[in-house]
């Protein structure tokens, strides 16, 4: 996922994605700790976009606070 597929989400879009990907993540992890994992490279992956969708969450909540 790149950043600028993030910019054009919604806030709720934002909150959904990034629910989902913390869900797949820890499958991941599961996996991981059992031993079943077939790409661990996913792994970081998916913390990347976490984090990518954490930023623009914030970036949303600051922005309107700014301007006031």
């Amino acid at each position: 996922m790149k950043m600028s597929e993030v910019k054009d989400m919604t806030m709720s879009e934002l909150g959904a994605k990034s629910r989902d990907l913390k869900q797949e993540l820890f499958n991941l992890e599961l996996q991981k700790a059992s031993s079943q994992l077939e790409k661990p490279s996913r792994i970081r992956l998916i913390r990347r976009d976490i984090a990518r969708l954490q930023t623009q969450i914030s970036t949303l909540r600051r922005t309107p606070a700014a301007t006031q």
